[in-house]
């Protein structure tokens, strides 16, 4: 799989959470992963993971993936 970053940029060079665009037609998101007692409201299925991004990542993510 090809990532493009299209939204997240940390200043310190550090990881941070971003969001790129897949060459699968896709977005992936990196944030900070939840545990049981954050996710005690909703049951995922195996496989699949929750993270935790600002709404400011998103709305960039949504505005540079409009382009």
């Amino acid at each position: 799989m090809a990532l493009t970053r299209i939204a997240g940029d940390c200043d310190d060079g550090r990881t941070c959470p971003t969001v790129y665009a897949s060459d699968r037609g896709t977005l992936v998101v990196q944030g900070c992963a939840l545990g049981a007692a954050d996710l005690a409201e909703i049951t995922l299925p195996d496989g699949e993971l929750a993270v935790e991004i600002p709404v400011s990542l998103l709305l960039e993510a949504a505005r540079a993936h409009g382009r």
